[in-house]
């Protein structure tokens, strides 16, 4: 694709509108919203509305006026993202607390079962908490497998099945119903780690026939750094399972300060401490931006985004790990080289904000709502002019670039 045909792509874009709701400095094209997205222009106003109107002058008033609602009706803004009913997602704590939460919850229910069926090479947290869990709950273990070995192994001692949607290295997709229709024919549950797919493609949880799925914030929902997470349990579930962090705001009557512990119904139970309302207002900026997208639009224009940068990754010699198949896929693209790192630092260098992850691997995410096909285009033309240069390989940049 030619700068000129880039231009005329833009042009036509049902999404171009939706650039003009963020905050993108100049001279930069930011290629990593799948690890932190940009400041929604709204979010500022937002949060000073939250913190000089609501806390500076209702003062504790304000969990009156909304606070106390928060939880569910930001996760309800979230449920339309990812084809959940809007009183099955609430939203609380991280990501890595959710899925603690949800995992012990689903061993106990679970029992005598007792394995935890996931991924070698899954995000490293997912396993680092899974390893936890399984500590909570006597006669449990964590058994990771390779991902062409996880049909095998699935058997009358697996529980449950916890995947991630989409890979955060390589952008590989799981089929999400066929995957949950497996762990329900072998009598185990199915949880999603919905990170590197919520607001990068298009989610169909209750269609997929999924029982449980976490998700975070603070990527491609852009609710800024630390952004609140969020969980979902199928409804056919939200009274069998009940969460091993049972704080006062998960008690059906938390109020009442009685000293026993009764869990709330739905949705509600999988609340622990305090809403943090101002994380909770950023986020729910960064949503509000969603509210009439086109997902479907979304995931055409991502897969075109994708194909114009592959093309040019082929041109510069680069060895693209991520599946040509975007139905495979998520909305990164990932390319395998040696000097993967270095060439990362010098996109940075030349504004192309992209990053890197151990050992070779070259991560670019590919964010409809705010990329243009000339953000792509233009960021390619530097990409190969840094491979072709080789410039990256001078000592005395490498020194300056190094790995601390």
């Amino acid at each position: 694709m030619t700068p000129s045909e880039a231009r005329a792509r833009d042009a036509a874009d049902p999404l171009r509108t939706y650039r003009d709701a963020f905050h993108i400095p100049d001279g930069v094209i930011y290629l990593d919203g799948n690890s932190l997205g940009p400041l929604p222009r709204t979010t500022p106003a937002a949060l000073a509305d939250l913190a000089e109107r609501q806390w500076g002058d209702r003062l504790i008033r304000s969990w009156n006026e909304g606070w106390i609602e928060a939880p569910r009706r930001v996760g309800a803004k979230i449920a339309r993202l990812i084809g959940a009913s809007k009183d099955e997602v609430i939203v609380a704590d991280s990501t890595s607390v959710n899925l603690f939460k949800l995992l012990v919850a689903a061993l106990r229910h679970a029992s005598p079962r007792g394995t935890i069926l996931s991924e070698t090479g899954n995000f490293p947290t997912d396993l680092h908490i899974a390893e936890g869990a399984v500590g909570c709950v006597p006669g449990s273990r964590l058994h990771a497998v390779a991902r062409n070995q996880l049909a095998t192994s699935l058997d009358g001692e697996t529980a449950l099945l916890m995947l991630t949607h989409v890979h955060y290295k390589t952008s590989q997709r799981f089929d999400m119903s066929a995957w949950s229709a497996k762990a329900r024919e072998n009598g185990a549950l199915t949880l999603w780690d919905l990170s590197h797919s919520v607001g990068a493609i298009p989610i169909d949880l209750n269609g997929a026939g999924a029982d449980m799925a976490v998700g975070c914030g603070y990527k491609y929902l852009n609710g800024g750094p630390g952004a609140p997470a969020f969980l979902y349990v199928s409804k056919r579930l939200q009274e069998m399972l009940a969460s091993p962090l049972s704080g006062w705001m998960g008690h059906a009557a938390p109020f009442g300060f009685a000293d026993a512990y009764a869990p709330a119904p739905g949705m509600t139970r999988w609340l622990a401490g305090t809403p943090p309302m101002l994380g909770m207002a950023a986020l729910e900026a960064g949503l509000d931006i969603w509210r009439d997208v086109d997902q479907q639009q979304v995931a055409v224009k991502s897969a075109a985004l994708f194909d114009t940068l592959a093309a040019i990754g082929r041109n510069a010699g680069l060895d693209c790990v991520s599946p040509a198949d975007p139905a495979r896929r998520g909305s990164h693209i990932s390319f395998r080289h040696p000097d993967a790192y270095a060439i990362c630092q010098a996109l940075i260098d030349r504004g192309v904000i992209g990053d890197f992850r151990d050992p070779d691997i070259l991560r670019f995410g590919l964010t409809p709502l705010y990329l243009g096909f000339a953000d792509v285009v233009r960021a390619g033309e530097i990409l190969c002019e840094i491979v072709a240069s080789g410039a990256y390989r001078d000592p005395a940049y490498q020194a300056r670039n190094a790995v601390t």
